[in-house]
């Protein structure tokens, strides 16, 4: 066992790669473990074209900015981890790979991580493995007949992957919406059990809504008026195209079927609801509402932006059923493959700290500052803002986190003499 550490950060990825440049500013002893490679879900959760949802100019990690060619375009995730390899080159991050963390555990005062090769120790530890890794499906998957091959978005790659025959795609997500597209243009018959999901333009006003949306401090709104405003729990990520709008009427009019919320077998058919008008009405609305921020925003700030037009993917004329499709036969489908653009939740099943997670193993933190002292989390959905777990979010997290960090290395390196703390038992510390 070596010496104990200032921090361990757990996870590779760009917000862990984010904490470990801060904690290197500030002179703290840490190491970054990572079971994989430098942006092991980049590499391996990511299908063939993908490309990253923020532009260029903010998929920058702290300590860079961005001098290229094509600041509003958008990068490929093969792309993206090339910028992280070279990132972790570049400012000397004391990042390890291929080194599995099995455990975590709490011992006086100070953390013990159990990795497949040795045991650490140190004062904090930064997890950073993010709240999206391990995917969610309905419960009732499983009594899905064998005859459908079911994908979850992480491992989809391509459509000639996929056997022969239509393809289901279930959730109108950032995934699900852009797979749909993706299966269509590679001419697969496709049906899309849709869901309740805003949208996003990808351009408006002469910019990109992404940016407007940074820049006017929409993506600021904290997770506590978030989870208020959508009934108890964070919203569901919109759907917004890499390179251009997607929109259900756009999908459709490229020959997607669309239906309403998938329920599983019923009587023998797949059943679908009845709400696919409702799920487009609600992305339609979203779509209004984020316009309205960024007119509101441009007339603030006394920005001279072009007037807004009208996006073709919003304008398009829908080609929806009806009545809308509530079962279809298993036969006559001629479906033969699922994916799952249902979501992600967080494995922290290893952390092993009493009181460190909720009822539901996800972590009890305060903007990243986890419950139990010493404990962080960086890269959670959500975790701090409406931008949280996105790129542009890791700077100022990651700089909050290690702010706390160092003020925590500071203690301990000059604990309070017994003359400063003398106070009885209300002492300051």
């Amino acid at each position: 066992m070596r010496g104990i550490l200032d921090a361990i950060v757990i996870g590779a990825g760009s917000a862990g790669l984010g904490v470990s440049y801060f904690l290197q500013q500030r002179g703290c002893t840490h190491q970054v473990l990572e079971r994989g490679c430098i942006g092991e879900t980049w590499r391996t959760q990511r299908w063939d074209s993908f490309r990253l949802n923020s532009t260029n100019l903010r998929t920058m990690l702290p300590g860079d900015s961005y001098d290229g060619p094509d600041p509003w375009g958008a990068i490929t995730h093969h792309e993206f981890v090339a910028y992280l390899e070279g990132y972790v080159d570049r400012y000397h991050l004391p990042v390890r790979t291929r080194v599995a963390v099995e455990r975590l555990d709490s011992e006086s005062g100070t953390y013990r991580v159990t990795t497949d090769c040795e045991t650490l120790v140190a004062h904090s530890i930064v997890i950073a493995t993010g709240n999206q890794c391990r995917q969610v499906r309905p419960p009732w998957w499983s009594d899905l007949p064998t005859i459908f091959r079911q994908v979850d978005s992480s491992a989809y790659r391509n459509p000639a992957e996929l056997v022969e025959g239509a393809v289901l795609v279930v959730g109108s997500g950032q995934s699900g919406g852009q797979i749909a597209e993706d299966l269509v243009q590679a001419g697969r018959r496709v049906f899309l059990a849709t869901s309740r999901t805003g949208r996003l333009v990808r351009r408006y006003r002469g910019g990109d809504s992404f940016n407007w949306l940074t820049i006017s401090g929409f993506a600021d709104v904290p997770r506590c008026q978030l989870i208020v405003e959508n009934g108890g729990r964070p919203p569901a990520r919109p759907l917004l195209g890499a390179t251009h709008t997607i929109s259900l009427q756009s999908l459709s009019a490229q020959g997607v079927v669309l239906l309403g919320r998938f329920n599983g077998i019923v009587n023998g058919s797949l059943a679908f609801g009845d709400d696919v008008d409702d799920h487009m009405r609600f992305a339609d609305e979203t779509s209004a509402y984020a316009k309205r921020v960024i007119d509101e925003y441009i007339e603030r700030a006394g920005i001279d932006a072009p007037p807004a037009e009208d996006d073709p993917a919003e304008t398009v004329a829908s080609s929806v059923p009806s009545p809308p499709i509530r079962s279809i036969g298993l036969a006559a489908s001629g479906i033969s493959s699922i994916i799952w653009c249902t979501g992600f939740s967080g494995d922290f099943s290893w952390v092993k700290v009493p009181g460190a997670l909720d009822q539901a193993g996800q972590p009890k933190h305060e903007d990243g500052i986890g419950t139990i002292p010493g404990l962080y989390f960086a890269g959670l959905d959500f975790g701090v803002t409406r931008k949280s777990g996105t790129i542009p979010a890791v700077a100022e997290e990651a700089d909050h986190l290690v702010s706390h960090i160092a003020a925590k290395v500071s203690r301990i390196l000059r604990p309070i003499p017994a003359a400063e703390n003398s106070h009885g038992p209300f002492s300051i510390r």
